[in-house]
């Protein structure tokens, strides 16, 4: 059986179609069983909906806090069973309830080499500090900001003309083909953790996850 996908998106969901794309290869070994969002009207949404996948909507300002929100989220993720949960440019951090559903089987992208240039403006900030290589990390998601234990990272150099727009550009289509890689291993061949240390395939051991 195929493992199972939630993802959650806040935007135009350019990482959810690659994964959707990815899905549509039944030797990928996954499929997208919901897509959620924190706002109505969001082309990721839409592409949910034109690809036959249930969606569902959780907006913070619709509960009295966050900590009801993040229970809701939650709850709604949880209706679908996922074996993993992605965050595919999803722009709330999750809270107590949802960790202890879905921690350890939950990841997302940051387009910087973590831990430099954590928050919402990776490339901007490695672009000012001068770096001559950047990317994108794919870590499992924890309490902090871009603070969980990396199971993948791809390297993107910085060109001399490079701008915030154009470096960002190069960093989201490498961090597209990270992440596909990435999950797919991840659902067909398993993964463990130790320490800050996330282990794929056959050194995540005969159970895998």
């Amino acid at each position: 059986m195929p493992a199972r996908l939630v993802v959650l998106v806040s935007g135009s969901g350019t990482n959810l179609q690659a994964l959707l794309d990815a899905c549509a290869d039944p030797a990928f070994g996954a499929r997208v069983v919901a897509v959620g969002a924190d706002r109505h009207d969001v082309e990721g949404l839409a592409r949910a909906e034109r690809a036959g996948v249930p969606t569902f909507v959780r907006r913070v300002e619709d509960f009295s806090s966050r900590e009801h929100w993040d229970a809701a989220l939650a709850g709604g993720v949880g209706a679908f069973e996922p074996d993993l949960v992605v965050l595919a440019g999803f722009m709330r951090l999750v809270g107590e309830s949802f960790l202890g559903a879905f921690g350890g089987r939950t990841v997302n992208t940051h387009p910087a080499l973590s831990p430099a240039f954590p928050g919402m403006h990776g490339p901007r900030d490695a672009l000012a500090y001068g770096v001559k290589v950047t990317g994108a990390t794919l870590f499992l998601v924890d309490a902090g900001v871009d603070t969980g234990q990396i199971v993948a990272q791809t390297a993107v150099p910085v060109a001399d003309d490079d701008d915030v727009a154009s470096l960002h550009e190069r960093i989201k289509t490498a961090e597209r083909t990270m992440l596909v890689d990435a999950v797919g291993r991840m659902v067909r061949d398993g993964w463990r953790v130790e320490g800050r240390r996330v282990l794929l395939g056959a050194a995540a051991g005969p159970a895998g996850r």
